[in-house]
C-alpha cells in the first residue's frame, strides 16, 4: 500500500470525532426524554386520580357479559352517512372494520355513532345470494341469506333486528321480538349486491339498541322449502356496545395541552375518550433535511418504535404493550419515532383505580419537538462541521502524502538514474532540506558519492597495476632469460621453464588490464571515417571462421548497407570480445550467429550463441570492470573483456545489453545512425 493510501486511512480516524459527538447527542436525547417521560407519567397519575374520583362514570361490565372478543366498538362520525350501501363516506379507516369467519369468505363489519343513531355496516363474501320471496313466513323460517343484529339489556330477553332482501336497493327491516316480528320503518337499511357477495348499510336509533349488541350472518345455499340446508354465522355472546363517553372526553379535553394526545380506556382497552392536540405545537422539530441527510440523522439516533404504533388503534382496542401493563395496575412507558420527520413521541399509561379495582388507564401522549429541534439542530451542526473538517483533513493528508511520496520517488528515481549512469557525484533532490527526506538524500549522495570513488578506483586499479608490476615483471623476465643461458641440471631446468611460462601470463593479464585504458585514449583521439558496416562485419565473419574451426558462424542481414561514420577498427574490437565470450560459453560444433538490423532509426547490432542461461543477478553488472561469470578461475578472463565492449559502444553514442533467450544468450548492440564529427 503506497503512502498516499496509508494516509488517508489514518485520516479516517478522525471520524472518531463525530462519532464521539454523536453518541453524546444521543444520550443527552436519552436523557431529554427521560425527563419528559417522568413529567408525563405525574400529569397521567393526576389525570388518572381525578377520573377516579367520579368511578359512577365509569363504564363497568359483569365479567359474563364481557367476554373478549364479542364486543362491539362503535366509533364516532364526524358527518351523518349516507344510507346507500357504501361504507366510502363513513371517513374511518379501513382496519377499523372486524372480521367473522364465514363460509364462502370473510365477514367485515363496523358500528358507527352520530346524532343518537347507530349506523351499522356489513359486508358479506357469498358465491350465491338467495333473497327473500316477500312472504313474512319466509322471514320467520330463514330460508333468506340475512343480517341479524342482537340487542340486549341483561338481564333482558334478546331483541333481533332483521335484514333480509327481495332485491338489491332499499330494504324493510324487521324487529323480532318474543311475540313476533313486525317491521320497523324507523329503520333505514340498504342492501348492495357488491362483486363477491353483498353489503349492508343501516341506520338505527340508539333508543331501539340496548346495551349489549351483536352481529349475526346467516347464509342459506339455496331457496326452497324446509329442510333446505343452510348455515348461521355470527359473533358470539353479545358483547356490550362500547363507545367514547362525551363526559370523559370533556374532562380529556380540559387536561391536554397542545402538542399532547390523551387517551382514556376501559379495563378492556377499549377507547372511551380521546383528545389529539399531538399535531399542534409552536416547534416543528427545527429545520429538516431532505435527502440524504436525513437517512444519516436518522441512522446516528436510537430508533425506537415505530411512530404509527403509537396512533389510537383503528378498531377502538388499545392493545400496546405499554397500555396492557398499565390495564394490570403497573405504570408503563413507551417511545416511538416517524420515520419521515425523525420525531419521536413519549407516551406514559397509568392505571385508573377505585376501591383496589383497576377499572381501566390513561395514556399520555406528547411530541419529543424541543427536543428534536436541539438534537437537529446539534446533529446538523455536528454533521456539518464534522464533514467539512474530514474532507478537509482528507484533502490535506491526501496532497500531503502526494507531495511526501512525489519527493520520495524523485529521490529514488535520481538514485536509480545516478547507478546506471558514470557519473554517481550527481546532486539529489531534497538534498538541501532539513526533514527526514533530506537525510536521506544526503546519506544517498554520500553512498554514491563513496560508490563513484570507488568506482574510479577500480577503472584505474587496471592501469596502476599494470604500470607498478611491469618494471619488476621485467627484472623477472630478464634474470629468467640470463639463467637460461647458465647450465642447470635438470631439475632447476624445470623450475625456470615454469617461472617463465608464469611470467608470460602475468605480461599476458597486464596487457588486458591496461586494454581498457588503452580503448578509452583511443576513443578519445580516433579519427571518425565512413564505413559500411555491413562489407565490415561480413567479412570479419568470414575471418572468425578461420579463427574458430570448431564453430559455426552465421551472419544474418537484414540490409544491403548500413553507412555510418566511426572507428570501425574498434567496433570490429567489440565485436571480437563479444564473439570471443561468446565461444567460451559454447559448446563445439555449436552455432554462433551474428545479425545486423534496423530498429527505431538505429543499427541493432547481435551476437547470439547457445549456453547456459546468464544469471539474473548478475545481468546488471555483466559489463563493470572484473566482473566475470566463467567458472573455473581462468586466467585469461579477468572480466575486461564486456567492460571493454561496453566502452567502445557507449563512444559511439550506443548501448550494450544481454539478454536471455530460448536457445542460450544474446548480446546487443544499438548504435545511432549518425554522422560523426571530427574530434568527438
Amino acid at each position: 500500500m503506497n503512502l498516499r493510501r496509508q494516509l488517508l486511512l489514518v485520516s479516517l480516524l478522525t471520524l472518531l470525532l463525530p462519532w464521539a459527538g454523536c453518541e453524546f447527542i444521543r444520550e443527552t436525547e436519552k436523557a431529554l426524554r427521560v425527563g419528559q417521560q417522568q413529567m408525563l407519567a405525574g400529569t397521567a397519575r393526576a389525570i388518572a386520580d381525578t377520573i377516579a374520583q367520579a368511578p359512577e362514570e365509569f363504564p363497568r361490565a359483569a365479567a359474563a357479559d364481557y367476554q373478549l372478543g364479542d364486543q362491539l366498538y362503535g366509533h364516532r362520525l364526524k358527518n351523518r352517512p349516507v344510507i346507500d350501501g357504501y361504507v366510502e363516506d363513513w371517513a374511518v379507516d379501513e382496519r377499523s372494520l372486524r372480521e367473522l369467519r364465514g363460509v364462502d369468505g370473510p365477514i367485515r363489519y363496523i358500528v358507527g355513532l352520530h346524532n343518537q343513531a347507530a349506523y351499522i355496516y356489513v359486508s358479506v363474501v357469498d358465491r350465491k345470494i338467495v333473497y327473500s320471496n316477500a312472504q313474512l313466513s319466509t322471514i320467520d323460517g330463514d330460508f333468506a341469506d340475512s343480517i341479524s343484529i342482537v340487542s340486549t339489556s341483561p338481564p333482558y330477553l334478546d331483541e333481533v333486528i332483521l335484514f333480509q332482501a327481495e332485491a338489491p336497493g332499499q330494504i324493510v327491516s324487521y324487529v323480532r321480538t318474543a311475540s313476533g316480528t313486525a317491521a320497523e320503518p324507523s329503520i333505514s337499511a340498504h342492501w348492495q349486491d357488491v362483486a363477491g357477495g353483498y353489503a349492508l348499510e343501516a341506520r338505527i336509533p340508539l333508543r331501539m339498541l340496548g346495551t349489549n349488541l351483536g352481529i349475526r350472518v346467516h347464509n342459506t345455499e339455496e331457496a326452497g322449502q324446509r329442510g333446505t340446508t343452510s348455515s348461521s354465522y355470527a359473533s358470539r355472546t353479545p358483547g356490550a356496545l362500547s363507545t367514547t363517553l362525551p363526559e370523559l372526553e370533556s374532562l380529556a379535553e380540559i387536561h391536554t395541552q397542545d402538542g399532547m394526545r390523551l387517551i382514556v380506556t376501559d379495563s378492556r382497552g377499549w377507547r372511551i375518550a380521546a383528545t389529539d392536540k399531538l399535531a399542534r405545537t409552536t416547534n416543528h422539530g427545527g429545520k429538516q433535511r431532505g435527502g440524504l441527510l436525513r437517512v444519516a440523522y436518522n441512522a446516528l439516533v436510537e430508533p425506537g418504535e415505530a411512530g404509527t404504533f403509537a396512533d389510537p388503534d383503528p378498531s377502538g382496542r388499545e392493545q400496546q404493550a405499554y397500555i396492557a401493563t398499565a390495564l394490570r395496575g403497573q405504570e408503563s412507558a413507551g417511545w416511538f419515532r416517524t420515520g419521515e420527520s425523525g420525531r419521536a413521541i413519549v407516551a406514559v399509561a397509568a392505571p385508573v383505580r377505585s376501591n383496589g379495582e383497576t377499572m381501566g388507564a390513561v395514556v399520555l401522549q406528547q411530541g419529543t419537538d424541543a427536543i428534536l429541534s436541539l438534537r437537529n439542530e446539534g446533529l446538523s451542526r455536528l454533521m456539518n462541521v464534522t464533514l467539512i473538517a474530514t474532507l478537509l483533513a482528507a484533502a490535506g493528508l491526501l496532497g500531503y502524502a502526494t507531495w511526501l511520496s512525489r519527493r520520495v520517488r524523485r529521490l529514488s528515481v535520481a538514485a536509480e538514474d545516478a547507478l546506471e549512469s558514470d557519473d554517481l557525484r550527481r546532486p539529489l533532490p531534497s538534498a538541501n532540506s532539513s526533514d527526514e527526506i533530506g537525510d536521506l538524500s544526503r546519506s544517498f549522495s554520500n553512498v554514491l558519492r563513496q560508490l563513484g570513488d570507488y568506482n574510479d578506483y577500480l577503472r584505474t586499479l587496471a592501469s596502476k597495476l599494470s604500470h607498478e608490476l611491469r618494471t619488476p615483471l621485467a627484472i623477472v623476465t630478464s634474470s629468467l632469460e640470463n639463467l637460461e643461458h647458465e647450465p642447470l641440471n635438470e631439475a632447476s631446468a624445470g623450475y625456470t621453464a615454469r617461472a617463465r611460462d608464469g611470467a608470460d601470463r602475468l605480461r599476458r593479464i597486464l596487457s588486458a588490464m591496461s586494454e581498457a585504458s588503452r580503448v578509452e585514449e583511443l576513443m578519445a583521439h580516433a579519427e571518425p571515417e565512413p564505413f559500411d558496416l555491413v562489407t565490415a562485419l561480413a567479412s570479419t565473419t568470414v575471418a572468425y571462421r578461420d579463427a574458430y574451426p570448431e564453430r559455426f558462424f552465421q551472419f544474418d542481414c537484414e540490409l544491403k548497407t548500413a553507412a555510418m561514420t566511426g572507428a570501425p577498427e574498434l567496433l570490429i574490437q567489440m565485436l571480437d570480445k563479444l564473439i570471443d565470450n561468446a565461444v567460451g560459453f559454447s559448446a563445439h560444433g555449436d552455432t554462433i550467429t551474428i545479425a545486423l538490423g534496423e530498429k527505431h532509426e538505429r543499427y541493432t547490432l547481435s551476437v547470439s550463441n547457445p549456453g547456459p542461461p546468464l544469471p539474473e543477478q548478475m545481468r546488471t553488472q555483466l559489463f563493470d570492470s572484473m566482473v566475470s561469470v566463467r567458472q573455473g578461475g581462468e586466467d585469461k578472463h579477468l572480466g575486461l573483456g564486456l567492460y571493454v565492449a561496453k566502452l567502445i559502444a557507449e563512444g559511439h553514442d550506443g548501448s550494450i545489453a544481454a539478454s536471455n533467450d530460448a536457445d542460450g544468450v544474446t548480446f546487443t548492440v544499438s548504435l545511432p545512425k549518425k554522422e560523426y564529427e571530427n574530434g568527438k
